[in-house]
């Protein structure tokens, strides 16, 4: 389980910023709501590790946000993708499109015909 939980940590910044990318400015409750419900609820992310991640993307410029009236005491934050942001999608997209196929070739590997262990 603990694994799980570090591939999560690892792949929040990449996820927030595709679904901003995909559907555009989005408040953090319907940020970790779409994730979870588009992974049938294996991705939930609990606000705790959200919001600290979203306010670290808008210090390095991958996101601002906004504020905006939802009701009459209701006020929501938007969280819009920049530029840099989408930079950033596509690094982090890239590494984890590497990562995943080098994961996928060892699991492919037949150890038992090594012969670097002569």
């Amino acid at each position: 389980m603990s694994t799980q939980i570090n591939f999560k940590k690892g792949s929040i910044e990449m996820l927030l910023l595709h679904v901003l990318d995909c559907r555009g400015d989005c408040y953090g409750y319907q940020l970790s709501q779409l994730i979870k419900r588009s992974s049938e609820n294996i991705l939930d992310f609990p606000v705790g590790s959200l919001y600290p991640a979203l306010y670290k993307m808008i210090d390095n410029g991958y996101i601002s946000d906004y504020r905006q009236q939802a009701g009459k005491r209701l006020v929501r934050v938007y969280y819009h993708l920049e530029e840099a942001g989408k930079m950033r999608l596509k690094e982090l997209k890239q590494e984890y499109y590497a990562t995943n196929a080098s994961i996928q070739q060892v699991l492919n590997c037949d150890f038992s015909e090594d012969k670097l262990d002569e």
